[in-house]
């Protein structure tokens, strides 16, 4: 994970939680958005201009979910999983 650690602090990476708004609320990586995964095919646009982007959500199915369509709609995207792992590796 290294390599993920290096991509959350390159500064040029937007960190997309895709868990619901309550989730969100409850505890999110500083300066993340949300996005809740049903919504992301009508952000797809927004998103494919974001640059490098990192997903997000509780234990790592939704992201990965997500991931898989953006990646088919050309997003540039990677799959962090847990939102806390996210966390953990963008301040260490």
């Amino acid at each position: 994970m290294a390599e993920l650690s290096e991509i959350l602090k390159s500064g040029e990476t937007k960190v997309v939680d895709v868990r619901t708004p309550v989730e969100f609320m409850g505890g999110h990586v500083a300066d993340s958005i949300n996005i809740p995964l049903s919504e992301i095919p009508e952000h797809v646009n927004m998103l494919r201009e974001a640059g490098q982007i990192v997903l997000c959500c509780a234990s790592g199915g939704r992201s990965h979910q997500a991931s898989i369509f953006l990646q088919q709609q050309g997003v540039a995207c990677i799959d962090g999983g847990p939102w806390t792992n996210v966390n953990y590796y963008k301040n260490n």
